[in-house]
């Protein structure tokens, strides 16, 4: 399993998805700097969470434009898997490479907590691959700009295409004043897929769910799962 992590100026959870990976691949990552525009051939690509060039402009937006960007869409067109996470995700959108926007939460405040995730229906991913249909995950989000928008007409796109890879689900059982929803997202949207699966933007932070001292590990299970659909 070959990967690599993204780092731009402000990235700031960098180490723990390097952490986390090499947990699960007994390999340390590849760091890619922002400004590299050469590196081998890799599995997997990780664009990790943070504030890439301090959010200026909008989040993501400079990052989209930094040299690596070229090469990590010359890594997708080559069949590469790429996960963006938070941060990440923004900067898919903002390169092109994942439609819709990210614009501010709802109530207009940073949010940082645990949200449930429930996998949907979708296109063959190494990102589902392997998870039963409706598949709770309980993972963390932390962000502002968390909420994803987009026009009715790529609505029904996405979930006609199986592109929509979890959405935020009220637990049943659980008697809560907050909102299951972390951002008012459209439709509540937690992550997207590519038009080939092999893509996926997500807000929640799955590398902050892989030890039972972070107060569960179905990031650990996700990120597992995911690596062994990645290597076949």
């Amino acid at each position: 399993m070959r990967s690599g992590v993204a780092i731009f100026p402000g990235s700031n959870c960098d180490r723990d998805i390097i952490v986390a990976l090499k947990k699960v691949t007994k390999k340390i990552p590849l760091k890619l700097w922002h400004k590299d525009k050469e590196f081998p051939n890799l599995d997997l690509i990780v664009i990790p969470g943070g504030f890439s060039f301090g959010d200026y402009l909008r989040c993501g937006a400079l990052a989209a434009r930094s040299p690596i960007i070229e090469n990590i869409k010359n890594h997708v067109s080559r069949g590469g898997a790429l996960l963006g996470i938070c941060n990440g995700f923004q900067i898919l959108i903002e390169a092109g490479i994942l439609p819709g926007s990210l614009i501010r939460n709802k109530n207009l405040l940073f949010t940082c907590r645990e949200t449930t995730l429930e996998i949907q229906k979708t296109i063959k991913s190494p990102f589902t691959e392997g998870f039963e249909l409706g598949c709770h995950l309980k993972i963390p989000v932390a962000h502002n700009e968390g909420n994803y928008f987009a026009p009715k007409s790529l609505l029904d796109q996405l979930s006609s295409e199986g592109r929509i890879a979890f959405k935020y689900i009220e637990e049943k059982d659980v008697n809560s004043d907050i909102d299951y929803n972390p951002n008012g997202s459209c439709d509540d949207i937690a992550g997207i897929l590519s038009k080939n699966g092999r893509v996926l933007g997500m807000m929640p932070h799955p590398e902050r769910a892989i030890n039972s001292l972070h107060g569960g590990t179905d990031g650990l299970k996700f990120l597992t799962k995911c690596i062994e659909n990645i290597v076949g």
